[in-house]
């Protein structure tokens, strides 16, 4: 007699049913109509699909938007651009078809929806985006992480001790409203004078690599600017052959917007059979070689996206990865930063691996959050997306570098002050004995604090005018 107990899964589970604060539903990409837009009602898909073609048309300025737009928006949102490229605006405008195609995606072209939408946000801001009360934090300045300090050559950053930024050149294919090199990126704006690199790029390669050969402890490159899209092909590979040439390099990682906001770039012929090339390479020696991306919004990623992924790790790349930033209304909720990890991971074949606070530059304090916030942002995305899926948020501090956002020494929450250690010196801190050991500041945005902390800081403000 069989006397075990009935077997209680005999028959199908019944649905899962139990409440979640965050309910996963599959998003399946899918490359928004462009011809909704009265300028490029006439597209085909071969212009579409075409790198030149997305080049030749970015949008630089007012009176190319409003071609682009026709009779779709209203005039006040144009006059509300004007104003603040003419007073606030750290980057000039450079936005290519496919990212202005990814905004208002799937609902009526409206003022009040282009308004309101999160790629807009921080690709096209306006005056009345950003605070009037405080509109840079006190302590915002230029090169908020200070890497022009840390150049041991020009572009060459030695902010790590065992890692280098080399930045290649001063421009992207796109230019972000938030960007942390606003000093040096893009063209000058009424608001920001930009730095120049002088010297001819062949004599700037040049002196990275007479560097990283004399300086055999650095085994990591980050290749950016700018945007390495932007380096003309056969100079990017030439400037990769002879980083992979250096012994002691094991990791490179090349850090492009451009995979996202201009993915036809990537799909070029040319750029595909050089990656492939630099990816056997990089293999044949055992490095490590990336591509590191930058996607805020899960409304980014398309079939193109994807494509462009699926090429770079069929040709060899290691990994590609997403540095995203957490900006205030654009991804600044649990739900923001799941449904793009999802599409990311899940779709675009993209590792979500950082998401930075915004950094402390002028007129940006409408996008920063607090470092609260990041914690709680931190905690509430954990045990949804594969742990090795799981982005770390962190904290680039000044003098300090990338933290996750738990790792806080102290956190004055009421004047919005943290504190932070290092184990570790900068290129310019060789003669400081108390750099591992004093403590650094990082603040939270004003308006985020308790009243008294606002006070506080209205009070340090008036005092110092």
């Amino acid at each position: 007699m069989n006397t075990c107990a009935p077997n209680q899964w005999s028959e199908p589970p019944a649905p899962h049913t139990v409440s979640q604060p965050y309910e996963y539903r599959r998003r399946v990409l899918a490359e928004p109509d462009w011809t909704r837009f009265p300028g490029w009602a006439d597209i085909t898909h071969a212009q579409w699909e075409n790198a030149q073609w997305q080049r030749v048309n970015c949008i630089k300025n007012i009176t190319q938007l409003r071609k682009i737009m026709g009779d779709l928006l209203d005039e006040r949102f144009y006059t509300d651009l004007e104003a603040d490229q003419q007073a606030l605006a750290t980057m000039s405008m450079l936005v290519p078809p496919q990212m202005i195609n990814t905004m208002v995606p799937d609902a009526p072209m409206t003022t009040e929806a282009f308004y309101a939408d999160p790629v807009r946000r921080y690709m096209i801001p306006v005056a009345s985006d950003r605070r009037t009360d405080w509109p840079s934090h006190p302590h915002a300045t230029r090169d908020s992480l200070h890497e022009h300090d840390m150049w041991v050559a020009e572009g060459l950053t030695h902010r790590y001790p065992t890692k280098v930024l080399a930045e290649l050149l001063s421009t992207c294919p796109q230019y972000c409203g938030h960007c942390t090199r606003m000093d040096l990126v893009g063209n000058s704006t009424p608001a920001v004078d930009k730095l120049k690199l002088t010297l001819k790029p062949v004599d700037r390669y040049d002196a990275h690599i007479a560097y990283l050969n004399a300086n055999p402890g650095v085994r990591d490159v980050v290749v950016s600017g700018g945007d390495v899209a932007n380096v003309p092909w056969k100079n990017l590979e030439s400037y990769l052959t002879r980083l992979l040439a250096i012994d002691s390099i094991r990791d490179i990682r090349l850090a492009t917007k451009a995979l996202m906001g201009l993915p036809q770039h990537w799909l070029q012929d040319d750029v595909v059979d050089g990656m492939g090339r630099i990816a056997a390479t990089a293999r044949e020696r055992g490095v490590n070689l990336a591509v590191h991306t930058h996607v805020n919004h899960v409304n980014s990623l398309t079939p193109l996206v994807a494509k462009a992924t699926r090429m770079l790790l069929e040709v060899g790349v290691r990994d590609v990865r997403n540095q995203g930033v957490l900006m205030r209304g654009i991804n600044d909720s649990s739900a923001d930063l799941l449904d793009l990890c999802f599409g990311l991971q899940g779709e675009a074949g993209i590792l979500p691996y950082y998401f930075y606070m915004c950094d402390m530059i002028p007129n940006a304090e409408h996008w920063r959050v607090s470092l609260g916030h990041a914690q709680q942002l931190q905690h509430d995305i954990m045990g949804y997306l594969p742990g090795y899926a799981t982005p770390r948020i962190v904290c680039d501090v000044p003098f300090v570098g990338k933290r996750w956002v738990h790792m806080v020494t102290e956190y004055d929450r009421e004047h919005g002050m943290s504190y932070w250690t290092k184990n570790y010196r900068t290129s310019i801190e060789a003669a400081d004995v108390e750099a591992t050991s004093k403590h650094y500041v990082y603040y939270d945005p004003i308006d985020t604090l308790p009243e008294s902390g606002q006070l506080w800081w209205a009070k340090q403000s008036d005092a110092a005018a």
